[in-house]
């Protein structure tokens, strides 16, 4: 057995194995059914509020914390919506075939809930430095919550060393610097190596300002980005509309069938497919990842639940709008069964749509999207690394250290598959391993939460939606910071939210 199926079968055959792609969408049907569907029927609020917040209106609620609610979501979302979209999607339609991509869309239908919850105990169970400033994710909910509130130490210290140790292999082991790489260096003839030391220096302006300054340039990079992207997309689409029914078709059918060997594609299993959709479904929205509660944590929002609500929003545009684009441009084009993997793919199919001038479009799209991932990453790699050194009096020391070196083991990782000439494929299925070990310690802790999470939620209804009584001695947050009650009903948000009925 050559080392790539070796990586291949301990990731695929144990590490994703099919207990963990059960936790995740039973996970996700269990919160689903607990709130009542709220993902689908506070949709709507969900939308408004993310979209007023994108455009500044409402004030902001609270002075805790260290970005507004609209640079909180922005720098998530450039988080989420990276290499991922583009890399990933193409990775899992080249490894598990067109049938993945069902299995990513079933995966964003419950991620939207669980990524709801984790964001909602974030910012509910979030602590307070020396500074003032505001840190907070799973392993804060993981500690207060399971360890302090209901008195499960061992059960605490189990799940919360095991997502610290699983996430901060991020730190060895981060997608965005290869990819960035492969599709530049490949789009501009450019050695990947220099297109990586290019992208890390950039990498390194990005950082060096902190969370700040990484929010402000994400409030202002994403939402055009975004939209850059969608219309690249949405131009070719129309240009493939006659084959777009029989796309949709295969991607059905593939779904619960398999996609056999065409072309240069070695054809999947059924069950190849579940597993590549759901890892990437994960690692594109990172619902249940953890990873998108650590930005959010830092919010200056007056309720939790106002803050989860961008949860629902991110999934949807990060996996019904962005990947489903990429998806259906690689489907129609043909392009899914080239033998082409990663970026390349999804290069290939812009080239085919819209020329040598799409293959440009979409290499410098990548670009700023890696860079908006990196640093996002950077960031919730950060609130670990503090959760780890508290107030010691190394932390300091400690957190430099980190900064300055963070960039340097991706670019690492681009050189060594120049030199060894290791596919994408491979390089993605290390990036996989380094998502499970967290994505099962946090799955595991938001089951043991979800009392809270459901308490919160119903708080927020009867706070702001004008569904029940107030609770006046029910604590919004763990560590106290008081919320204005106020009446958003109909007529009375100045937000908006309220216009929804959810009854």
């Amino acid at each position: 057995m050559s080392f790539i199926d070796l990586v291949s079968v301990i990731v695929w055959d144990y590490m994703w194995g099919m207990p963990l792609v059960l936790a995740i969408l039973g996970t996700g049907f269990y919160l689903t059914l607990r709130t009542g569907f709220f993902q689908f029927r506070g949709f709507g609020v969900a939308m408004r509020h993310a979209w007023n917040s994108i455009l500044g209106r409402g004030e902001e609620r609270s002075r805790t914390g260290i970005l507004s609610s609209a640079e909180a979501m922005s720098m998530a979302l450039g988080t989420t919506i990276g290499v991922g979209n583009i890399g990933g999607v193409a990775t899992a339609i080249a490894t598990g075939g067109p049938g993945a991509v069902f299995w990513m869309w079933l995966a964003a239908l419950v991620g939207m809930i669980i990524k709801m919850g984790e964001i909602t105990l974030a910012v509910h169970y979030r602590s307070r430095d020396a500074g003032g400033e505001t840190y907070g994710g799973p392993n804060y909910y993981m500690h207060k919550g399971i360890g302090v509130e209901q008195g499960r130490k061992g059960l605490f210290h189990f799940l919360s060393g095991l997502f610290a140790f699983g996430f901060c292999t991020a730190y060895f082991i981060n997608i965005q610097t290869y990819t960035v790489s492969e599709a530049v260096g490949n789009t501009f003839q450019i050695p990947m190596t220099t297109v990586g030391i290019v992208y890390t220096l950039l990498l390194y302006v990005m950082i060096s300002g902190g969370f700040r300054t990484m929010g402000r340039i994400a409030s202002k990079l994403v939402p055009f980005m975004c939209l850059f992207y969608i219309a690249a997309g949405l131009f070719i689409l129309v240009r493939n509309a006659p084959a777009l029914p029989a796309a949709v078709a295969l991607i059905f059918q593939s779904a619960f069938t398999g996609s056999a060997a065409f072309g240069g594609f070695l054809g999947a299993t059924v069950t190849q497919a579940i597993k590549v959709g759901l890892s990437r479904s994960v690692f594109s929205n990172e619902a249940g990842w953890g990873s998108a509660p650590m930005i959010h944590a830092t919010a200056q929002v007056d309720h939790p639940v106002r803050q989860g609500l961008m949860g629902i929003f991110e999934v949807f545009v990060d996996t019904f709008v962005v990947c489903s684009i990429t998806c259906l441009v690689i489907v129609s084009s043909g392009q899914w069964s080239s033998g082409l993997d990663g970026a390349t793919l999804t290069l290939a199919a812009f080239e085919q749509g819209i020329g040598r001038f799409g293959r440009v479009i979409l290499a410098l799209a990548v670009f700023i999207f890696g860079l908006t991932t990196s640093s996002g990453v950077y960031a919730q790699i950060e609130v670990v690394v503090r959760y780890l050194v508290g107030e010691s009096p190394l932390k300091r020391g400690i957190l430099s250290f980190y900064k300055w070196t963070y960039p340097l083991p991706s670019l690492a990782l681009v050189y060594i598959a120049v030199w060894f000439g290791y596919p994408g494929t491979l390089i993605w299925v290390f990036s996989d391993a380094s998502t499970a070990l967290p994505i099962f310690a946090n799955i595991l802790a938001l089951l043991f939460l979800t009392p809270r999470f459901l308490a919160l939620l119903k708080d927020y209804k009867a706070r702001y939606l004008g569904e029940g009584v107030v609770d006046p001695t029910f604590r919004v947050f763990y560590e106290e910071e008081v919320p204005e009650v106020r009446d958003e009903r109909p007529g009375s948000a100045p937000e908006g939210e309220g216009c929804t009925d959810l009854s």
